[in-house]
């Protein structure tokens, strides 16, 4: 579209120019699914089917399915953000309950400069807890509101307002690696780099899945690293399903029968959607999912 505006009819008028085959819906569905959804946001997953040199879409694909990638793309971010939610909680509810158990007497042991890394407290006070985040959320308005003197609330009321990128962040900056440890091992993972790329792992799903970016196609920047939980069938370790084997990894340290339910989901979402020849073919050479 450029920078200028285009009319749904003229938006239908483009896609012919570029010989999409749009005989799967007639007119007035064709308009729906623009108001719908968008002709921009479209344009993510027609880009893998369109030729830049002829300017025109391959002729194996249809209007059809890129709207059926389009929902397998959104149908997949809903049931994975749903388990990623749980292992957020479970993290963020380690992380207060441990690191505070080990630091009794320091609440606000977050800020504190001989527990944590000087320049994450400094960004922590001038780009997190300004005075906007205390008065937006309603828990730290109040308690700075009964304690004025306080510069900070106690962690676990901080900690529920925080992003997830925010409590990795925390983590990784307390001084005593000893410390980090104890979460670490709360997942049985004895090395902290690899427990921290995974954390990473799910963080950069959760932003996709949370910020409508585009899932099926995702591949990690750094592979997923070699653990004996999740050396099963993994194919391509920079994959999104290798990302979905690292959902599941934690999944499965917080409950055994949550992680039935996730492999259950995830193995009865792409079988249904294998049926289609169209998105089998995503599937494999795009997720690369192996059961």
């Amino acid at each position: 579209m450029g920078n200028v505006v285009q009319s749904i009819n003229n938006q239908i008028a483009i896609f012919k120019a570029r010989e999409l085959d749009l005989s799967c819906y007639d007119e007035a569905k064709l308009k729906e699914i623009l108001l719908d959804i968008g002709y921009y946001r479209l344009g993510f997953y027609c880009y893998y089917y369109f030729d830049k040199k002829t300017k025109k879409y391959s002729n194996t694909v249809k209007f059809s399915d890129i709207i059926n990638l389009y929902y397998l793309d959104v149908d997949l971010k809903y049931l994975v953000l749903r388990y990623i939610n749980r292992i957020e909680i479970n993290f963020r509810t380690k992380l207060i309950y441990y690191v505070s158990m080990k630091y009794k007497d320091k609440s606000k042991w977050f800020v504190d400069v001989t527990i944590m890394e000087p320049e994450t407290i400094i960004a922590f006070r001038n780009k997190i807890y300004t005075e906007k985040f205390k008065q937006d959320n309603l828990s730290l308005k109040k308690h700075h509101h009964k304690y004025p003197e306080d510069d900070f609330a106690p962690c676990w009321k901080v900690f529920e307002y925080l992003t997830f990128g925010a409590i990795i962040t925390i983590l990784d900056n307390i001084k005593d690696q000893s410390v980090k440890q104890i979460i670490a091992d709360k997942y049985d993972i004895r090395d902290l780099n690899k427990f921290f790329r995974l954390l990473h792992t799910v963080r950069q799903v959760r932003n996709i899945c949370a910020h409508s970016g585009i899932l099926f196609d995702y591949t990690l920047h750094l592979s997923v690293n070699s653990i004996p939980q999740i050396a099963y069938n993994i194919g391509d370790r920079n994959s999104l399903d290798a990302s979905i084997k690292v959902i599941g990894f934690f999944i499965q340290c917080i409950s055994e029968n949550r992680f039935n339910d996730f492999q259950n989901e995830i193995k009865s979402f792409f079988n249904e959607r294998k049926k289609d020849p169209f998105l089998a073919k995503v599937i494999k050479d795009h997720i690369k999912y192996l059961d």
